[in-house]
């Protein structure tokens, strides 16, 4: 019987663009780091406070993502966070851009958009 999610893989281009972004925009921190010199690419595992897990893997040469957000596949990724405004303040003073926020329709609760180093789009949830 599964118990929880374990972790979630996402790939990016850039080593220090994304881990930049998962660490200090996101807040993950660095389980553990390793160089695969046979494919010239890394695997950076991170995890939050809440012990949600990302593996990241980078890859120089990964094809673009065909659409935002709507490609088949993963979707985007949501963080649960109890302020939305406080969060936008905080990724816009790092230089993140985010969309305008919207209201579920199905819960009231705000969310927002905003993407990743390669265009992978991210979701901030406002749970208060």
């Amino acid at each position: 019987m599964l118990k929880r999610i374990h972790h979630i893989a996402v790939i990016g281009r850039n080593y220090e663009k994304s881990k930049w972004f998962y660490c200090e925009v996101l807040g993950f921190s660095v389980l553990a780091e390793h160089y695969q010199a046979h494919r010239d690419s890394y695997k950076i595992d991170l995890v939050l406070p809440s012990l949600c897990q990302l593996e990241l893997f980078i890859f120089k040469s990964a094809p673009p993502r065909p659409s935002f957000p709507e490609a088949l596949g993963l979707r985007h990724l949501a963080f649960e966070v109890d302020n939305l405004d406080e969060e936008i303040e905080r990724i816009t003073r790092l230089g993140i851009e985010s969309e305008a926020v919207r209201i579920d329709p199905y819960t009231n609760k705000r969310f927002c958009f905003f993407a990743d180093p390669d265009g992978l789009p991210i979701e901030l949830y406002e749970t208060n």
